[in-house]
């Protein structure tokens, strides 16, 4: 048995960090062929629209498709397409994109100053194309809080889902973590659902039936094709001002292509043309400091000439931490993602994820001809201790490789649950580290600053446990592994590259500051009240607008995907109704 213990521990060791760095994906290339969309080496040198939108995520998509349908959009996007890349939708491959370090990855790989290692999108359709699915509504308080319409949000959820959000249908590891909630005391038990409701659901998953992935680019074929143009690999370098009296006013935008030829493209005449930022909570903040918006200190030390003293912007980092538990299983689990959670009275949100083959992806034929893909984790990555900094040579690295490669596949069993605190309280900054657009800004998030924040993180890590020792789990759990054995093991996986502590398992506190990661819910930088107002106008200058999850105060609901697009679909048509001085959704 000692024997099967250490072999179990150190799969698990390779196996659940390739797990907890996978929540994220990618997408098979469908044929999907938008006319409007093309390469910005195609783009003329000026050019003229009503509305410019930088960034084609999750928020941006949505935006362009709706403000197309009575204006000419131009919609500028800094990476590829998603269907030009097997990867992206195929949820056996979801950990390639982390592993893909190159220059052109869909997921820009980051450190923030706390030193957990995180991702930003670089791919049309921005966060749905690298993360793990899950959709689920906000709660009907966050609405009212924020001050949408309820009615009007319902609306948009609802334009968004009939293309992008499915019922996911659960396997037996996942119906285990669903009953184990239950039996933790997550009740009641809310069946499936897209709504935000306390106790145990299953929510939505933007994978349909077959395991492929749709994102926020495909609510683009609600775009009118002739009233928008999307221009990918177009980097943005800065946004246009005029000056009239002493309030800037925004005109145009400067981008290049990736020959690195200049284009520019202006505002055409007319009242009420605007351009909206939507490069999320990494690339707007960034990009208005770029553009001479900003701490006026702090951009005066780049040589960035000044339109607008802002010291708001780039405050309000906050990023939503998540601890989990590995548990290795002695059967066979499914390869699932997000697709249940326990929304619980203290402040913290339970899910789970599970794969007898997580991380791994075959080619060619026969047991001695395959590969396997460990994404952030992986030696061929090299980032964190699977292989020590100090030995990391090529030759160390491949002969990782070939050893991780060689494992049998029984040993790739198990899944982890996790917790992410609501909130977070706790919050940081952001700040240039210097003037190129496609570098990573530094962005500090200050985890667990906030006393209630890991009160919040202790509870959640007490909750996994409850479900851990459950009766529904007892097929998916080694009886000779204690809840502290799981901690510990947990405590020295290679998640992050903060310092470690010898008494994780015995102290929560410190389990939960030691091994913290991000669950990909970092927002702020504008925020609402801030930096831009109630209708995302950039305060304080004119025509321009920022409209993503930078302007959250908070997260919405468990995740925020789904209103993030719902969100840019919302104020599509808001900012339609205020031009035409209609009412209601079309």
């Amino acid at each position: 048995m000692a024997s099967d213990m250490d072999t179990t521990r150190a799969v698990a060791i390779i196996v659940a960090t390739s797990l907890l760095a996978a929540v994220a994906c990618v997408q098979t290339a469908r044929g999907v062929e938008y006319t409007f969309m093309k390469d910005a080496v195609r783009a003329p040198e000026v050019s003229y629209y009503d509305y410019i939108i930088v960034g084609g995520g999750t928020a941006g998509c949505p935006l362009a498709a709706t403000l197309s349908q009575r204006f000419r959009v131009l919609l500028l996007e800094r990476g590829g397409s998603p269907y030009d890349d097997e990867r992206i939708g195929n949820m056996t491959r979801f950990a390639d994109t982390l592993s893909d370090t190159s220059p052109g990855s869909p997921a820009q790989r980051f450190v923030s100053e706390d030193g957990v290692i995180n991702s930003r999108p670089r791919v049309l359709g921005g966060g749905s194309c690298i993360n793990a699915g899950f959709y689920t509504r906000a709660s009907d308080e966050y609405v009212r809080d924020v001050g949408w319409d309820l009615e009007a949000t319902t609306e948009a959820y609802r334009w968004v889902e009939d293309v992008v959000a499915f019922q996911p249908e659960l396997g037996p590891w996942q119906a285990a973590l669903e009953r184990g909630l239950l039996e933790a005391g997550i009740a009641p038990q809310n069946g499936f659902t897209f709504d935000h409701l306390g106790g145990t659901k299953v929510g939505g998953s933007i994978f349909d039936a077959e395991g492929r992935r749709h994102t926020a680019a495909d609510l683009l074929r609600y775009a009118r094709a002739d009233g928008l143009d999307v221009m990918l690999r177009a980097r943005v370098a800065k946004i246009l001002f005029n000056v009239r009296g002493s309030r800037p006013v925004a005109h145009g935008v400067v981008f290049h292509d990736s020959q690195g030829q200049m284009h520019k493209a202006y505002l055409s005449n007319g009242h009420g043309n605007e351009i909206i930022i939507a490069a999320g909570a990494m690339g707007s903040p960034q990009l208005l400091m770029l553009s001479g918006v900003g701490p006026a200190d702090h951009l005066r030390s780049f040589g960035i000439t000044l339109v607008l003293n802002q010291s708001a912007v780039g405050q309000g980092m906050a990023d939503n931490p998540m601890n989990a538990i590995y548990v290795p299983s002695p059967s066979p689990v499914e390869v699932s993602l997000i697709q249940v959670v326990g929304i619980t009275e203290v402040g913290s949100y339970i899910e789970g994820a599970s794969g007898a083959n997580w991380g791994i992806r075959r080619s060619g034929s026969g047991d001695n001809n395959h590969h396997r893909n460990f994404g952030m984790f992986s030696p061929q990555t090299g980032q964190l201790a699977t292989v020590p900094p100090n030995q990391r040579t090529p030759e160390a690295i491949a002969r990782a490789a070939e050893a991780m490669s060689q494992l049998d596949d029984s040993a790739f069993r198990g899944g982890f649950i996790l917790e992410k605190i609501l909130g977070p309280l706790s919050t940081g900054h952001l700040e240039l580290r210097n003037r190129n657009p496609d570098d990573n800004p530094s962005v500090t998030f200050n985890y667990f600053a906030h006393p209630e924040d890991l009160r919040r993180c202790v509870a959640g890590v007490s909750i996994i446990e409850r479900v851990i020792q459950s009766k529904a789990f007892v097929n998916f759990t080694y009886p000779y592994f204690s809840v502290e054995t799981l901690l510990n093991m947990t405590a020295g996986f290679p998640v992050n590259v903060r310092p470690r502590h010898d008494n994780d398992s015995k102290s929560l506190e410190q389990f939960c500051k030691d091994t913290v990661m991000t669950i990909w819910h970092y927002h702020g930088g504008c925020l609402v009240g801030r930096v831009v107002d109630t209708e995302y106008r950039v305060i304080g200058v004119d025509a321009l607008r920022v409209i993503d999850g930078s302007t959250f105060n908070s997260s919405p609901g468990t995740n925020p995907q789904a209103t993030v697009m719902m969100l840019g679909r919302y104020m599509g048509i808001k900012i339609q109704n205020e031009r035409s001085g209609a009412e209601g959704l079309d």
